[in-house]
């Protein structure tokens, strides 16, 4: 009696991953081990087992791959669609520390410094990364803090201009440190040293900006 091959796909094959979401991640491999400019949509098709119809029916072309890419993992930088209300300076140290955690955690991830990295390789053949990144990722990460901090000044928690205060807290929190990731010269933090730097950063920003008499 021969056996019958079975025809239920098993979790590992690509036709188990929704199409969308072969071809991104296909994308972002293609970009990180070839570059962005040299890489090819064929190639992209390539590694998500698609036709290039199919890839470019739901992307139209690479950059709006690039786009999709980066803008999935911004979204997970805008400020909480539930933030509470920010009546006292605890609550608002709290909110503002628990959003430098998330900030951190996610900028921090290797599959983000490796973006920034390929911005920087292919700054000159292929701009749009950088720009792509900056006005996707960097603007949306810094919208957000800008919000929690313009609701604060709102309340009368701390006095000053929402966004001097937005970069200044930024600095306090990353300082260094994602330079020395880019360089390879430091690891990734651990979730608790993650925690703690947010901790520090707002309580350094809490007395820069004491509350307005």
């Amino acid at each position: 009696m021969k056996a019958t091959r079975s025809n239920t796909k098993q979790p590992g094959d690509p036709e188990q991953v929704p199409v969308r979401q072969r071809i991104l991640s296909a994308a972002l491999s293609a970009f990180m081990e070839s570059g962005y400019a040299q890489t090819s949509t064929l190639e992209i098709a390539t590694r998500a087992h698609v036709s290039k119809r199919a890839l470019y029916s739901l992307f139209g072309n690479k950059q709006a791959m690039l786009v999709a890419c980066i803008s999935e993992r911004a979204q997970r930088l805008k400020a909480p669609a539930d933030l509470p209300e920010l009546r006292d300076r605890a609550t608002f140290s709290e909110v503002l520390a628990a959003f430098g955690t998330r900030l951190l955690s996610e900028t921090s991830d290797p599959v983000v410094v490796a973006v920034f990295r390929l911005a920087i390789s292919e700054a000159v053949r292929a701009p749009e990364v950088a720009q792509t990144l900056d006005s996707v990722a960097y603007k949306t990460s810094r919208a957000g803090l800008r919000e929690i901090i313009t609701k604060a000044r709102s309340s009368g928690l701390v006095g000053g201009d929402p966004a001097e205060m937005t970069e200044q807290f930024a600095g306090l929190l990353w300082g260094d440190l994602m330079i020395r990731l880019l360089l390879q010269v430091a690891e990734r933090p651990k979730p608790r040293e993650i925690a703690q730097r947010a901790r520090d950063a707002t309580a350094v920003f809490l007395q820069l900006y004491p509350e307005p008499r």
